[in-house]
């Protein structure tokens, strides 16, 4: 494990120290003001100053992030919400969104609100907003390292319809700046159940400012909108927060390297030697980005979103032929990859890699 710039045997350490929180590792404690009162909350500690948490009664989605005192992430007003608050109707999800490092949409919709035949569907789906069963903290040594590890069960079913299970493993190591996210979703019912999912993760302030610029391994980049269609040659620029902005969205097909993943990075080379947020995925089931531009002020954020289907309402994905499926039975495996990029020397080598 490394402490600073010194690697050490596990059997060193514990010579060193009387609690394995001198090092890092998880902690576990209750929200109990506002809205967020009863919402179960897991800190992870790195070390190293990467600081993540992640919420069991929001699907286990990550709402805090910083780096050295850095905060990485965007924050609405509406902080951590309980899920009691939740609303499908309409824009209403817009009320429990708390941005943060990550928020799932999905499981069986995303998109904007619309009719699906009889049905009313709401914003982004009900994922983020339904707590997580069987909740393990499985953290353990594995041989010199330390590995912080939770897991969750997080369904979306009804009686005669779809019944969509996501089994969420997250996992940090003490002495490193990253996370990854492993990601089981099975149709455990009897007939055929949509699947869409997206990984809203979203940039903020003060990694996000004039200045700050993304980088993605894509094939194509596809405005989704006219009005973002006026804006594509500046869409992967950002600039100080400007009064009525309107929001801007892209979606981009990414490119795999030789071992199947995808890559993007939100870079500010103001900050210090400069800093970034790196995402890395598989492009087998996540072959898109999808990014959100929202250069608002106070609404300001940057999302870069992986996702398995161009963001729409189901109906519009049903009437496209392109809205994906689960068989009974069948099982698809997301894997993401989020860390921390500190300094020119680390950013120019992401950057160069053959992909970019």
């Amino acid at each position: 494990m490394k402490i600073g710039t010194k690697d050490y045997k596990q059997s060193e350490l514990k010579r060193k120290i009387g609690n394995l929180s001198q090092l890092g590792g998880t902690r576990h404690y209750e929200l109990s003001s506002g809205s967020s009162k009863g919402l179960r909350a897991i800190d992870f500690n790195t070390g190293t100053g990467f600081y993540f948490t992640t919420l069991p009664d929001r699907a286990l989605d990550i709402s805090i992030a910083h780096y050295k005192g850095i905060n990485l992430v965007y924050q609405t007003p509406n902080g951590e919400v309980n899920p009691a608050y939740y609303d499908p109707s309409g824009l209403e999800w817009l009320r429990i969104f708390f941005g943060g490092l990550l928020t799932t949409c999905g499981l069986t919709y995303f998109g904007p609100p619309g009719k699906d035949g009889d049905e009313d569907l709401g914003l982004h789906g009900r994922c983020t907003a339904t707590p997580a069963r069987q909740v393990c903290d499985t953290s353990h040594w594995d041989a010199d390292e330390y590995v912080m590890e939770v897991s969750g069960l997080i369904e979306e079913c009804c009686l005669f319809g779809d019944k969509v299970r996501l089994v969420r493993n997250i996992s940090s190591r003490i002495g490193k700046k990253s996370l990854v996210i492993r990601d089981r979703v099975e149709n455990f019912g009897f007939s055929k159940a949509p699947f869409t999912i997206l990984y809203h993760v979203n940039g903020g302030f003060p990694l996000l400012d004039d200045g700050t610029y993304l980088i993605i391994s894509a094939v194509k980049m596809e405005p989704c909108d006219e009005h973002s269609k006026k804006y594509v040659d500046k869409a992967k620029d950002f600039t100080s927060p400007k009064p009525g902005f309107q929001e801007q969205n892209y979606l981009h097909s990414m490119l795999a390297d030789k071992e199947g993943y995808g890559y993007a990075a939100l870079i500010n080379p103001g900050i210090a030697d400069g800093l970034g947020l790196y995402l890395k995925f598989r492009i087998d089931t996540l072959p898109f980005l999808s990014e959100w531009k929202m250069m608002g002020e106070g609404d300001y954020v940057v999302g870069m979103e992986p996702c398995n289907v161009k963001i729409d309402n189901r109906a519009v994905l049903k009437e496209k032929k392109i809205l994906p499926y689960l068989k009974p039975g069948e099982v698809k495996n997301m894997y993401l990859e989020i860390g921390v990029l500190e300094g020119s020397q680390e950013i120019d080598k992401f950057t160069q890699q053959e992909h970019f």
